[in-house]
């Protein structure tokens, strides 16, 4: 099992830059560029709420799973 981070993609439909969204959504521009990037393990609900707020979308939009095959065939 893989969970796919797609908040840059969202980002740029919504042409949100990464310190204006940070700013919104009360984290720090390096914790965003984390979350951003798929280099974290969980993430809490409130961030993940202010993101979909601040972003005017559904956590679906954000969050991706693909089967471990899937991700494979990706590569």
């Amino acid at each position: 099992m893989t969970i796919i981070l797609r908040l840059d993609r969202v980002m740029a439909d919504r042409k949100m830059k990464l310190n204006e969204l940070a700013e919104k959504v009360g984290i720090s521009n390096v914790n965003l560029s984390n979350i951003k990037t798929g280099k974290i393990a969980a993430i809490r609900f409130s961030t993940l709420n202010g993101i979909c707020k601040a972003l005017d979308c559904q956590p679906g939009d954000i969050l991706e799973y693909i089967e471990d095959d899937e991700r494979s065939e990706e590569v």
